[in-house]
């Protein structure tokens, strides 16, 4: 007797929207806290010495680990089961974001940075401006990097943040933006230029020796904005006031403006310290960090003291001369003794040991 099969049931993949493709990729990108890179290793330093040079120069690393992070982000989230059938990620270089998804409008992406919390501070910027996150299709991802023994072994994620990327525009503008003191502007109308041409960061200016008449006159000016002629606002009819008060005092660009360690989101602020908290080797990563900043800061003053013997030199002047070298003795003594305790640390939490002498060159 002839058995009629069942009928199959038809699997329906039903589309993603660009909230969604923002939700998946997000939870999938956190989970890459603790993963390892294998394509780069640190070797173990072979004194403590050693690892006194490495403490200062493995930051360094920072530019190679980023560009590894976005390309290894992208392969990571293309292969994710949830985005089959639906779209395709893609890195772009150059471009904002870093990574994008092909398939959904509008198109969601990405803005990757990589913090190495070793260093002095979050140096990566953050400059697009407030107009280009009003379809909320950009967040941010910072991960947080060091090798598996604070200064040697393989780059390791140890945490791992997401944030809008238009509540760090935000962030930024209303903490700079404090005319006539400080004024942050968008970039001029160039949507008709080709896309390699096109302005898309704002730019902070500070003001330059303002008089006292110059300062009464900007603040009647701002005053006839209204009672919100102080908040930022990337409309063309605001700026085109603030252009209108740039032209009553000086202004000089800001080089250090929209550096993500200085834009105050709360978001960023509590990774910061959640990552700077966390211990490692014995230590947390905060202290690890002052202990190698006592040595580059000792190092900076013997730099600027030597600089101060040439001056010295080349004015001929006798009494800066003797001045500045007492100024490199002090130096140099103080760079010894920080460098003496970074390396006892170091040898007490990683057990770095001197080596055979033929092992330096193996």
């Amino acid at each position: 007797m002839y058995t009629v099969p069942e009928k199959q049931p038809w699997t329906v993949i039903m589309p993603l929207n660009t909230e969604e493709v923002l939700r998946i990729a997000g939870d999938h990108l956190q989970e890459l806290s603790g993963h390892k890179f294998d394509v780069l290793t640190v070797e173990p330093p072979v004194s403590p010495e050693a690892a006194v040079n490495l403490s200062k120069i493995v930051s360094k690393l920072s530019p190679i680990l980023g560009n590894l992070i976005e390309f290894n982000v992208v392969e990571y989230l293309d292969d994710q089961d949830e985005f089959a059938g639906q779209g395709t990620w893609r890195r772009q270089d150059p471009g904002f974001p870093d990574a994008v998804f092909d398939g959904v409008v509008p198109q969601p992406g990405f803005e990757i940075k990589a913090w190495f919390p070793l260093s002095t501070e979050i140096t990566a910027r953050f400059k697009d401006s407030q107009n280009h996150f009003t379809d909320e299709n950009t967040n941010v991802c910072m991960l947080a990097w060091l090798p598996e023994k604070i200064l040697y072994g393989k780059p390791q994620i140890i945490d791992v943040v997401i944030v809008s990327g238009k509540s760090v525009a935000e962030a930024r503008d209303n903490h700079y933006h404090n005319p006539p003191h400080y004024i942050v502007q968008e970039p001029e109308n160039t949507e008709n230029r080709t896309s390699n041409l096109q302005q898309t960061n704002t730019n902070g200016y500070r003001i330059q020796d303002p008089t006292e008449e110059q300062l009464r006159a900007a603040e009647r000016l701002i005053a006839s904005w209204g009672n919100d002629g102080h908040i930022y606002k990337p409309t063309p009819e605001y700026q085109a006031q603030l252009r209108e008060l740039m032209n009553i005092c000086n202004y000089r660009l800001d080089t250090n403006y929209a550096k993500m360690d200085r834009i105050v989101h709360p978001g960023l602020e509590a990774f910061k310290a959640r990552v700077l908290g966390i211990e490692t080797e014995g230590m947390t990563i905060s202290q690890w960090a002052n202990l190698f900043r006592a040595s580059a800061r000792a190092e900076a003053k013997l730099r600027k003291a030597i600089k101060a013997q040439e001056t010295a030199e080349e004015k001929q002047d006798e009494n800066a001369l003797e001045a500045a070298l007492r100024q490199i003795h002090a130096a140099e003594e103080e760079v010894r003794h920080a460098d003496e305790h970074v390396a006892r640390i170091l040898e007490e939490r990683l057990n770095i040991k001197e080596a055979d002498a033929d092992q330096l060159l193996e």
